[in-house]
């Protein structure tokens, strides 16, 4: 009988024990699967454009894994305009673009206050420019010439005819879709076009008889600020900024480590950018190795330049009748969330 009473309490224990460690291995695997929810990324959406290379450090930062390093999972929405890339941060459909700032400023101008400005990662003075069809020899040849032109390379336009005491009144002027341009000017639809690179290079093959009479670095922005006439802003979520500091502070460095790369590495960038622009890396290495690509060196002088330039160039668009309102754009500007 003793016996028997030592073995049930033997198997009692030998109960517990099992199950002790059972309840210890739900724990350690609920916790492990907690774990594992912390450690999922967090997923955020960029629109960008595949036919600017001013995009190349967010590129780089996907391809090279600089946001996965953040716990950040990106992905590369395509929406050629500018325009469409802020509707569709204002809609919530992405979180973070880089854009021309003519569409920021018309926008702001509207009082919309779904984003900020919040850093600058390219500005490429000299790959913005006009190509003009045999005969249009200068920039005040243009009078009364067909000229095509849309977003930033119409302030360009616009800057260049400034300089010979002429306006927008005083050439003919159609907006296209810059990938439209080059047929355009090869079959003489219109006499010059504006665009930037890398389709500034097309309108010279289109036309290789034709002429660059102007480009961004000729104009008085560029005297005045040594940038573009529009340059890039990447612009970010407000509701982003906001609720998740942390992580916007992530999306920047990870940002600046893409430019830095573009910088330092130009060949290797063209590889590693090359199947977002369905075009060879040799075909792009030239042009990389042209563009001003800016990170996390300066950055705060770097900005502040650049809230001067778009004030400036809010200023214009509101005398040229673009916008309504001239919006202070000190009021967008937000990089407090951003640390060394």
């Amino acid at each position: 009988m003793i016996s028997e009473m030592k073995k049930i309490r033997k198997t009692g224990r030998g109960t517990a024990r099992r199950l002790g460690s059972g309840f210890a291995l739900a724990l350690s695997c609920l916790a492990s699967g907690t774990l594992a929810i912390a450690d999922e990324p967090t997923e955020l959406k960029f629109g960008g454009s595949a036919t600017w290379l001013g995009q190349v450090p967010i590129m780089v930062a996907i391809d090279n894994g600089y946001f996965e390093e953040e716990g950040i999972k990106v992905e590369f929405v395509p929406i050629g305009s500018s325009y469409d890339r802020l509707s569709a941060l204002t809609s919530g459909s992405i979180d973070f673009s880089n854009l021309g700032r003519v569409a920021v400023i018309s926008e702001m101008a509207r009082g919309n206050d779904a984003f900020y400005n919040v850093a600058n990662v390219d500005d490429s003075p000299g790959n913005e420019g006009c190509w003009a069809r045999p005969g249009v020899e200068t920039i005040a040849d243009m009078r009364g010439r067909k000229v095509a032109a849309n977003s930033s390379a119409e302030i360009t336009m616009t800057l260049l005819l400034a300089t010979e005491d002429m306006t927008q009144s005083d050439v003919e002027l159609f907006n296209i879709g810059g990938t439209e341009m080059a047929p355009a000017l090869a079959r003489g639809d219109v006499d010059v076009a504006c665009i930037w690179q890398p389709l500034l290079d097309g309108l010279k093959a289109a036309v290789p008889d034709g002429r660059l009479i102007g480009t961004d670095k000729d104009t008085s922005f560029y005297d005045e600020f040594g940038t573009m006439a529009a340059p890039d802003i990447v612009i970010m979520s407000r509701a982003l900024v906001n609720d998740s500091p942390e992580i916007a502070n992530k999306v920047i460095k990870a940002l600046f480590k893409g430019a830095d790369f573009a910088n330092n590495n130009p060949e290797e960038a063209a590889q590693v950018v090359s199947h977002y622009f369905n075009k060879d890396a040799a075909d792009l290495i030239d042009s990389i190795d042209k563009f001003m690509y800016f990170g996390g060196a300066d950055w705060e002088a770097h900005i502040e330049l650049h809230s001067g330039q778009m004030q400036a160039l809010a200023n214009l668009l509101y005398d040229l009748g673009k916008i309504g309102a001239k919006p202070d754009v000190t009021e967008w500007t937000n990089t407090d969330f951003i640390t060394d």
